[in-house]
């Protein structure tokens, strides 16, 4: 065979680099180091375009909580995820969206077990500027009309079946969904696709040629395929130096294990470990075991979805050998082995729907689209969302607002709806579809950018959890910017531009990010352009937060994770202390604070406690007593009454 014929073909026994000078360690540091983030970048980059595809299909949802009764008969703009109902079949539109979900989840479970990689490695994790995906203002410039690359692995002219593809933020469409499956491919697959004249700028060998102990992931060469970019990332572990030690033994430091992060398989707050035969982090403090665990992370990272082959990564782990190659697991190219499936008991326990009356759903949708769909592997499940998106009866934001629609009051409301019984301190189903069609009329540019800022404020907050352990992971915040996102299409029918980003806020200055005001501008009809944050612990300085799910008092690690409907539980005993939540704006210190700016109209607490209010003078806070809130409160006004008494 010729040397362009056995380009990119992953051997089924490697032979790593051996009697290597100690002299290049400082420089393969400095490449694995790239390539995890190389990694994270990867993981980064799918978010966004899945994020947005999936609010673009066309359709609305209920928000519902247990014992909340205050919404019924209510439905906001936007889907979500879809219980199977027997005897009723899925629509279309909700088939895809629960598909797309049930990736994009995942998609965060790799963004966390790569970056948890990373940090055992002595990487610092990062997910905001400074990343290749995002300008030093956040904004995004790897999507665009004239994009064709994918980061890091490949530019889509030098393949055969994609080479039209942009790599662009849209709507679901046959099109998106081709930019869907050139990322998900496997590597034999992906391999195959790439013209042959193209080969030789792809599938580098280990160790880089040119790479220095200053180079970074800017530096990385294109990897031709993901699953290449891991078998680089295991060739560099597996080298081995004049000593007889090899590279893992070097970076590995169980000192690191602390600096992870997990969201999917912890067991704090009675939340079941979702993925209970697959680990989401690196646990074990011997050198050994803990390799098995980062071979076991990258290759349920390549079965689930985008990569390599399995038998591949296990041959490294008889290289390595640490144990015996897993047995009895036969799979297909599309099968997602059991190991690295979800718990659907855990699902259903961690995630249950509500009906609009406060009770408990009989299925949880998030359970039933994730349980379903993550037998499958990405590709798979992107190549049978095709037939999904040419039915008749599919519908995006796109199509319905080209077929004429506008919102009606109709729209918002469902058979359940009793204007007599409805809460009377919020928009109307009316009034609310009026505020949608008016949006329209609106600056696509600004509201370009709240999706952008809820963005920047998550990603912000996730570099800072990876570096600190006091810092809680912004759960509350990422379901926050799928909102964003949703609303833009809801209004606009269109794709939102990531591409601008949002200008620094000043130390000099205090922001006032709820209520649409600033203290800087007399007469401001919004809330400063610069400071967005969506939900609790993302917002980026004092005086911004504490809003619909207020921070306590205390912020912080374990005792500011918890949510305003769940006061009782912090009252004397996990904290020490009464349940005092910081108050809508007077947050004394950044985290601390929470929700959306500016503040919905239809926002009501769901229980009650009191806050405590602060007012904020030369950076530094003074107290001004407690306001207590109650159930069904409108957080507007909770909001304004902390206001005015500052």
């Amino acid at each position: 065979m010729s040397e362009v014929s056995l380009k990119g073909v992953i051997p089924s026994v490697p032979s790593p680099v051996i009697h290597r000078a100690l002299a290049d360690l400082p420089a393969d540091i400095a490449a694995v180091k790239a390539l995890t983030q190389g990694a994270i970048n990867v993981e980064m980059f799918t978010l966004p375009l899945y994020m947005c595809a999936m609010q673009s299909i066309q359709g609305t949802h209920e928000i519902n909580a247990q014992g909340t009764t205050y919404y019924q008969g209510r439905v906001w703009p936007g889907m979500s995820t879809t219980a199977p109902t027997p005897g009723i079949p899925l629509t279309p539109n909700q088939q895809a969206y629960n598909s797309i979900f049930s990736v994009f989840i995942q998609e965060m479970l790799h963004l966390q077990l790569a970056a948890n990689l990373a940090a055992v490695l002595g990487a610092e994790p990062k997910f905001f500027n400074g990343t290749l995906l995002q300008n030093s203002e956040n904004g995004w410039g790897c999507y665009g009309p004239g994009n064709t690359v994918i980061p890091h692995i490949i530019d889509l002219q030098d393949t055969t079946s994609f080479s039209n593809v942009k790599v662009n933020l849209d709507g679901l469409s046959g099109d998106q969904i081709a930019l869907f499956l050139a990322i998900e491919q496997s590597h034999d697959a992906a391999r195959k696709d790439i013209n042959p004249g193209a080969l030789n700028k792809y599938f580098p060998a280990v160790p880089f040629a040119g790479w220095t102990a200053q180079s970074t992931e800017a530096n990385l060469p294109l990897f031709g395929t993901i699953g290449w970019m891991y078998n680089c990332l295991l060739n560099y572990l597996a080298i081995e130096y004049t000593d007889s030690t090899t590279l893992w033994q070097h970076m590995f430091n169980a000192d690191n294990l602390s600096n992870q992060r997990d969201l999917f398989n912890t067991t704090s707050s009675g939340h079941q470990p979702e993925y209970p035969l697959m680990p989401a982090q690196i646990t074990l403090t011997d050198t050994a075991g803990a390799l098995n665990q980062a071979i076991d992370i990258i290759k349920g990272i390549c079965d689930q979805g985008e990569g390599g082959n399995s038998a591949d990564i296990e041959s490294f782990r008889l290289h390595f050998q640490r144990r015996l190659r897993a047995s009895g697991m036969t799979a297909t190219d599309n099968y997602v082995q059991p190991q690295f499936q979800p718990d659907k008991a855990a699902l259903e326990a961690d995630y249950p729907s509500y009906t609009d009356t406060g009770t408990q759903a009989p299925v949880s949708a998030d359970a039933a689209a994730r349980s379903s769909g993550d037998i499958i592997d990405h590709w798979q499940r992107f190549e049978n969302l095709l037939s999904l998106v040419t039915d008749t009866n599919f519908m995006t934001w796109e199509k319905w607002f080209a077929a004429g629609n506008v919102w009606t009051e109709n729209d918002l409301k469902t058979a359940d709806y009793d204007p007599a019984k409805a809460a009377t301190n919020i928009p109307t189903p009316g009034q609310v579809a009026a505020a949608l069609n008016e949006m329209k009329t609106s600056s696509r540019q600004q509201l370009s950018l709240v999706v952008t800022g809820a963005i920047a404020g998550i990603n912000t907050v996730l570099t800072d959890s990876w570096g600190d352990s006091a810092i809680a992971f912004p759960y509350p915040s990422m379901s926050g910017s799928g909102d964003r996102m949703s609303l833009y299409w809801a209004v606009f029918g269109e794709a939102p531009d990531l591409s601008q980003g949002t200008s620094a806020p000043s130390a000099d200055l205090l922001y006032h990010a709820c209520q649409g005001l600033d203290y800087n501008k007399a007469g401001a009809s919004c809330a400063a352009m610069e400071v967005y944050h969506t939900c609790r612990g993302s917002n980026s300085c004092k005086a911004q937060g504490g809003c619909g799910f207020a921070q306590l008092e205390k912020g912080g690690g374990g005792c500011g994770a918890m949510r305003s409907s769940e006061p009782k539980l912090h009252a004397g005993n996990l904290c020490g202390q009464p349940a005092n939540y910081s108050a809508p704006n007077d947050n004394k210190c950044k985290t601390f604070g929470g929700c959306a700016v500016p503040i919905s109209a239809s926002q009501l607490y769901p229980s009650d406690g009191t806050m405590s209010v602060q007012d904020v003078i030369g950076g530094a806070t003074s107290p001004l007593g407690t306001l207590a809130f109650n159930v069904g409160d409108s957080v507007f006004d909770t909001a304004w009454a902390a206001y005015t008494r500052v």
